[in-house]
C-alpha cells in the first residue's frame, strides 16, 4: 500500500509549486492555458468548436491570480491539507483492513481508493474545488489519447497544448503508480485465489508503467509532423525528445525480463545492461532538462574563464556571482541565481538516485522502503523541475508575444504605406 501515498504526496508537492508561483508572482494558470485560449480563438474564427479555457479555471491548476478569492480557488494551503488528509486516510484504512479485519494488502488498497472516491463525491461545499479539479484532470487525461488529427480528411494535426505536455510529464514521474494499478488489476482478476508467478504477472504491470512514456513520445511525434508540414527547421528537436522518452522504456523492458529468468548468470547480464540503460537515460534526460526544458546553458561561449575565476579585488562578490550565473544559465532568472543553481544541483543528484541500488541493503531496512524512497525522490525532482519549466515557458511566451506584436505593427505600417502609395 505504499504506492497510493505517492499520489497523495504529489498533490502536496504541487501545493508547494503553487506557493512559490504565487510568491514570485508567476501567473502559472495563464502560462498553462495560453495555448488552449489561442486554439479556441482560432477555432471560433474558423467556426470550429474547441476546448473552453473557462473549464480550466477550477481544475488541477487553479484560477488566474487576482485580488479576489472564493471557495472554488485552488490554493497551496488547500492542496497541502488535502494531501495530508489522503495520507491519514491511507493509514487508517490500512490499519483497519489489515490489523482489525485481518484482510489482505490488495483489499486495503481498494478500501483506501473506495473511501477516497466516496469522500470526494459527497456534495459538500468545502470539497467542491476537489471535484472540479478531478473533473479537469479527467478531461485532460482524455485529451492525452486524443488523435489530434483529421482521420477522414486532409489537414494539419492539432498542436499539443503546453498544459497537456506538462500533464503527461507529471504522469511519467508517477509511472510506478501505473505499474501498481496494472498489478492491482491483475490481482483483482485472480482474487481471492493466489496469483501465479508467470510472465503475465510481470508483463501487465510493465505495460501499464510504460503508458505515460508512450503518450509523451506520441505527443513529440505529433509536433514533429506539424513542424514538417510547416517546414520548421527545429522540428528535429521533437524527434530527439521522443528518443529521450524511448530511453525510459528500455529499462522497464529489461527489468521485466530480469524478473522472468532463473539463472544467476542471466540475471547478472540483465543487471549490467540495466545499469548501462540507466546511465544513458539519466544523462540524456538531465541534459534535456537543463538545455531544452529550462532554457539554460544554451550558449557554450558563455562559459568564460572570467566566470570560473576569482572576483577582482574590490569587486562585489554577489554581483559577480549573479552576472556569471545569468551568463552561464540564462539572462532571466525569476527565482534568482542561487535558487536556480540549487534546483539544478538537486535535479542532477535526483536524476542519478538509482545509484542507491548499490547500497540498498546498507541504507534501507527492506526492499519496499527502497522502492518507496526512490519514487519519492522522483516526485520531489518533478516538483523542482516544475518551477523552472513553468518559468521558462513564461519567458518563451512573452518573447513570442513581443514578436507577434512587432509583426502586427510592421503589417500595419506596410498597409498604411500601401494606402498612401495608392492615394498618390
Amino acid at each position: 500500500t505504499h504506492r497510493p501515498s505517492l499520489g497523495s504526496q504529489a498533490v502536496g508537492l504541487w501545493g508547494m509549486n503553487v506557493y512559490f508561483f504565487k510568491l514570485f508572482n508567476i501567473d502559472y494558470v495563464y502560462i498553462l492555458t495560453l495555448d488552449l485560449v489561442k486554439e479556441r480563438e482560432t477555432n471560433l474564427k474558423d467556426g470550429i468548436g474547441g476546448d473552453s479555457p473557462e473549464r480550466e479555471r477550477g481544475g488541477p491548476i487553479g484560477k488566474r491570480h487576482n485580488n479576489t478569492s472564493s471557495d472554488d480557488d485552488v490554493t497551496a494551503g488547500k492542496l497541502v491539507a488535502f494531501s495530508l488528509s489522503l495520507l491519514l486516510l491511507l493509514h487508517i484504512s490500512t490499519v483497519i483492513w489489515i490489523e482489525v479485519l485481518q484482510g489482505s494488502t490488495i483489499g486495503a488498497t481498494f478500501a483506501f481508493y473506495t473511501a477516497a472516491i466516496v469522500g470526494i463525491a459527497l456534495p459538500l461545499s468545502s470539497t467542491a474545488w476537489i471535484r472540479s479539479s478531478v473533473g479537469i484532470c479527467l478531461h485532460r487525461a482524455l485529451e492525452l489519447v486524443n488523435p489530434r488529427c483529421f482521420c477522414f480528411s486532409s489537414g494539419m494535426p492539432r498542436a499539443v497544448p503546453f498544459v497537456d505536455v506538462f500533464f503527461a510529464d507529471a504522469m511519467c514521474s508517477l509511472s510506478k503508480v501505473f505499474f501498481d494499478w496494472g498489478m492491482l488489476w491483475h490481482l483483482a482478476l485472480h482474487y481471492p485465489n493466489p496469483v501465479p508467478i508467470d510472465l503475465e504477472y510481470i508483463v501487465i504491470p510493465s505495460i501499464a508503467a510504460s503508458i505515460p512514456y508512450l503518450i509523451r513520445a506520441r505527443q513529440c511525434l505529433v509536433m514533429h509532423s506539424i513542424g514538417k508540414m510547416k517546414n520548421d527547421p527545429r522540428r528535429y528537436q521533437h524527434m530527439l525528445n521522443a528518443v529521450k522518452y524511448s530511453t525510459s522504456l528500455w529499462p522497464l523492458l529489461v527489468s521485466a525480463y530480469q524478473k522472468t529468468v532463473d539463472s544467476e548468470s542471466s540475471k547478472q547480464k540483465a543487471e549490467t545492461l540495466l545499469i548501462v540503460l540507466f546511465v544513458i537515460n539519466s544523462t540524456y534526460s538531465l541534459a534535456w532538462d537543463v538545455i531544452m526544458d529550462w532554457g539554460m546553458m544554451q550558449n557554450p561561449q558563455n562559459f568564460t574563464p572570467e566566470c570560473a575565476g576569482a572576483p577582482a579585488i574590490g569587486a562585489p562578490t554577489g554581483t559577480k556571482q549573479q552576472t556569471c550565473a545569468k551568463a552561464v544559465l540564462r539572462p532571466k532568472l525569476r527565482y534568482g541565481a542561487l535558487a536556480s543553481i540549487a534546483i539544478l544541483i538537486c535535479d542532477t543528484v535526483l536524476r542519478y538516485s538509482w545509484l542507491l541500488r548499490f547500497y540498498e541493503k546498507r541504507i534501507f531496512p527492506s526492499p519496499d522502503v527502497y522502492i518507496l524512497s526512490s519514487q519519492l525522490f522522483e516526485s520531489l525532482r518533478r516538483a523542482l523541475w516544475n518551477l523552472l519549466r513553468v518559468e521558462w515557458e513564461s519567458i518563451k511566451q512573452k518573447k513570442a508575444a513581443g514578436k507577434d506584436a512587432a509583426e502586427a505593427e510592421q503589417q500595419s505600417l506596410d498597409a498604411t504605406e500601401a494606402e498612401q502609395q495608392s492615394f498618390l
